[in-house]
């Protein structure tokens, strides 16, 4: 009984653990289950692109202070380090050996300046005397050799005269320029001399240039870009320079390109490139390393996504895609430029394409899932600097093309640049720049400016190209009219800067008459005020406005 009992057990609990695992079977999916995504559909739209390149810092005036003349250093005036004004007493020296000398030069003009006296007084009295054939003619060729070399000696003695009182004045020695300074070089009581006749230097601050370079592959690249249409050039070529600091921070003004070197070094194969910023408050040093933005470009059709959307694999960048019939699909993808915390994906995706954005764990290829559309992130924006118009206008030159790119090179090649450097390539070559005006709609006023070194009234390379744009829109639209306007600067000699402003526009004029404008189209405007906190860049500049159809 007791075996037949436990045989029973055996098979009650055999049966239990059968049926326990055939209710497990059944209860088993049948299908993978569907994943929960965030898609995103990609539409091809025209983006603003920066090029970052590694810049430095360099004053736009650094000028050397040395002694002109050997002596003994006396004093440093100025305290090192500070701000110092033009005219300013940087150092003196000794001056009392070079009073004598003065005073030593003064009294051998007084002496010939006397023997010039007798010798005058003798041939006064030879020449009757010859006339009445009392004195041979030799005498009177004597008397007149005298008196012609007392006049040589008494002008020699002149110009010593006027060396001394040069030399003394050296002993003063004066800051040319307003602008930071640096410390002594040589301390008091030093004798200077030509070996160490170097006692400081003052640099300027503003504006300050910043050099960055490009490199020979950079530019065939862009260039070929630009060939293709993958990228768009600023209108009139007009690019804007933006900094940002060791510490990431964005320097609040922006500039523009005013030099471009002639070739590519043959020591690094590399395109040099300088650029001009407002610096009023001293915020930039120079030797600084900084990371230096082109603005302007723009890439048509460019396709953007979120940067977690993108993932690495073994065989490179790709992205999940939902297709049609609502499927996981992998899409191997280019990735370009960043646009803040996205990717611009220059091959792999076109319009209408859903990305995967959120959700990526249980992905595989051909797994179902339910999207959920999601809108696309803003691009970033780049606010303009704080002080608007007056950083925006800082210096002279537009930006154009490196070597036939765009964007790196002021136009004009082969003339004269502002700062007396040959300008080189353009970017005509690559991409020709619309006229300003002929991008105006309709007969709506459109306005361009004309921007001059600082006390110069003549056109520059980059403003002769400008006007050359104005005046093939202006012929293209027959009724067009020009008004020109120059502007005063409020600081310094108000008569000068008035007539500055009028030669200004006057060339500005006359440029436009030399390219083929007749002269009644284009009206002189009385120059306009510029008042308080603008740019002296601002202030420098002649507008035209055209106007009619």
């Amino acid at each position: 009984m007791r075996r037949a009992a436990g045989c029973l057990a055996l098979a009650a609990l055999a049966a239990s653990v059968f049926m326990s695992g055939c209710s497990k079977q059944e209860a088993a999916p049948t299908g993978p289950r569907t994943a929960a995504v965030s898609a995103l559909t990609v539409k091809g739209q025209t983006v603003p692109v920066a090029f970052q390149f590694v810049g430095q810092t360099e004053s736009s005036q650094q000028v050397e202070i040395r002694a002109r003349v050997n002596g003994f250093l006396e004093k440093r005036v100025y305290t090192e380090g500070s701000f110092v004004k033009p005219g300013q007493v940087l150092f003196l020296m000794d001056k009392k050996p070079f009073e004598a000398d003065l005073q030593a030069a003064k009294g051998e003009l007084a002496q010939q300046q006397a023997r010039l006296t007798t010798a005058r007084a003798n041939l006064n009295r030879v020449k009757p005397l010859v006339a009445d054939n009392a004195l041979a003619a030799k005498d009177l060729d004597d008397a007149t050799g005298q008196e012609q070399a007392a006049a040589a000696a008494v002008e020699a003695a002149k110009a010593k005269v006027a060396e001394s009182t040069l030399n003394l004045g050296y002993t003063t020695i004066n800051s040319p320029l307003a602008g930071l300074s640096s410390f002594a070089k040589v301390q008091d009581g030093a004798y200077i001399n030509a070996t160490n006749n170097l006692l400081t230097y003052v640099a300027r601050l503003d504006p300050m240039r910043v050099n960055f370079s490009l490199s020979e592959n950079e530019s065939l690249r862009l260039r070929d870009e630009v060939k293709k249409g993958l990228l768009l050039a600023a209108p009139r070529d007009d690019y804007e320079v933006e900094l940002v600091l060791a510490d990431g921070s964005v320097f609040p003004a922006r500039g523009r390109i005013t030099f471009a070197d002639a070739s590519f070094s043959q020591e690094t194969g590399t395109f040099l490139l300088r650029a001009e910023l407002p610096n009023p408050q001293g915020t930039l040093r120079p030797g600084q390393f900084v990371r230096v933005n082109v603005i302007g470009f723009s890439r048509p059709s460019a396709i953007i996504v979120p940067q977690r959307a993108v993932q690495q694999g073994p065989r490179g960048a790709f992205v999940w895609t939902v297709d049609k019939d609502n499927k996981a699909q992998q899409r191997p993808v280019v990735a370009g430029d960043w646009m803040g915390d996205q990717w611009l994906v220059s091959e792999g995706l076109k319009d209408g394409d859903r990305v995967v954005v959120d959700g990526f764990l249980r992905l595989a290829p051909g797994a179902p899932v339910q999207a959920k559309d999601v809108p696309a992130e803003p691009l970033p924006k780049r606010e303009a600097p704080a002080q608007g118009a007056a950083a925006k206008q800082q210096g002279t030159a537009a930006a154009a093309g490196a070597a036939g790119t765009p964007g790196v090179v002021p136009p004009g090649a082969g003339a004269e640049a502002p700062a007396g450097a040959q300008a080189a390539g353009g970017a005509a070559a690559a991409a020709p720049a619309a006229p300003a005006a002929s991008q105006q709609a309709g007969n709506a006023p459109s306005a361009d400016a004309v921007y001059f070194e600082s006390n110069r009234s003549r056109v520059d390379a980059t403003g002769q190209a400008r006007l050359q744009d104005i005046a093939a829109a202006m012929k293209a639209r027959p009724a067009a009219r020009a008004k020109v306007q120059g502007y005063v600067d409020a600081s310094g000699s108000a008569k000068r800067n008035g007539e500055l402003a009028k030669q200004r526009a006057q060339a500005v004029r006359d440029a436009l008459v030399a390219a083929g404008v007749p002269a009644d189209r284009i009206t002189l405007e009385k120059p306009a005020n510029i008042v308080g906190g603008d740019s002296a860049a601002k202030a420098r500049r002649v507008d035209i406005v055209l106007a009619g159809a």
